[in-house]
């Protein structure tokens, strides 16, 4: 499919949804939407991923199948900003694919124009309907069950399971992703959104996942949020209890200190994180942090070595940036 994403004024670093689409993605990228960047390419500002024209609006952009939203902002809002691409998106017959909480389905202006136009409007966080309670039988698959989990939020939790599939991949093994967030499941093209179901199911439907996956040797799952996040630790612990891992992977971005949105609240010491992680898990099979990752995109070459070394003695487990120098390390810990 090919496809445009919108990304205004957020690109690369507060666009994640795009840049794990452009990373990891099977679809074929014509133009990134952003006007503080209109006439570069991507391979301007990322230079890992797949390459491709940022223009100023969806008017400008090569034809294609699909407009995708490809930020996810704080509290997953719809900035009006963004009304006259979709609009045009729909107008030149395009599907338009969001990770939102506002679900554009919702919207009656577009709703109405999808109908007119005959195009889709995919809200990939609306959850199926019939989500039940967890029963905890998550462990009962046969597959190995590796969780991410992170020191706080964007912290490399899906990047890492989809460098470890492919490392797990090219060893022979059968490997999949077990995608939970907007994200994941615009990259893998199934899955549920974790943080938009009703908290009673959302173990529940984390257990869905895992036992839906089908049969393979490892399965990934994309973890969510952070455990002592002053917002976000209830989709955590969710996922942490209805996937009942065997192993955890513990993801940083190096340096930093306070949660991301709230630096009135600083981040554990990592040894007090790794162990909260592993007292959390202990009543449902007692995962423990067997590796960690960590970001260093923004450090040298030789800051990152020093920074991979420090953080792997914090949390006494083999660690590695899985983008900067591959996964073999944390890979071996885990199996």
């Amino acid at each position: 499919m090919r496809v445009a994403i919108l990304t205004h004024g957020k690109f690369p670093d507060r666009a994640k949804t795009a840049l794990g689409i452009l990373r990891y993605g099977d679809h074929e990228v014509v133009a990134l939407l952003d006007r503080d960047r209109a006439g570069q390419r991507v391979n301007d500002v990322v230079s890992d991923v797949q390459d491709a024209p940022i223009v100023d609006s969806m008017a400008d952009a090569p034809d294609c199948d699909a407009l995708v939203v490809g930020i996810a902002p704080i509290g997953g809002g719809f900035d009006d900003s963004w009304r006259d691409d979709v609009r045009t998106a729909i107008e030149h017959g395009c599907d338009v694919v969001a990770g939102l909480h506002y679900f554009l389905s919702d919207d009656d202006e577009f709703a109405r124009l999808a109908e007119e136009c005959g195009v889709d409007l995919r809200d990939v966080r609306n959850p199926p309907d019939d989500l039940t309670v967890a029963e905890g039988t998550a462990g009962e698959v046969d597959a190995q069950v590796v969780l991410t989990v992170g020191s706080d939020c964007s912290s490399g939790k899906m990047t890492t399971c989809y460098e470890l599939r492919e490392a797990a991949r090219e060893r022979g093994l059968d490997a999949a992703v077990v995608p939970t967030g907007q994200t994941g499941i615009m990259i893998s093209g199934w899955g549920i959104a974790i943080d938009r179901v009703i908290s009673d199911f959302a173990a529940g439907a984390t257990e869905r996942l895992v036992r839906q996956a089908g049969n393979h040797d490892i399965l990934f799952v994309e973890g969510q949020g952070a455990l002592a996040h002053p917002a976000y630790s209830g989709v955590t612990t969710a996922i942490l209890h209805g996937s009942q891992p065997d192993s955890l992977v513990f993801c940083h971005v190096a340096g930093n200190e306070q949660f991301g949105g709230y630096p009135s609240f600083d981040i554990p010491p990592l040894p007090e994180y790794v162990e909260l992680y592993e007292r959390m898990s202990s009543s449902l099979g007692g995962s423990t942090v067997d590796a960690g990752s960590i970001n260093t995109k923004d450090l040298t070459e030789q800051e990152a070595t020093v920074a991979v070394t420090e953080f792997g003695e914090a949390i006494d487990a083999p660690a590695t940036d899985p983008v900067r120098h591959g996964c073999d390390e944390i890979l071996d810990a885990i199996l």
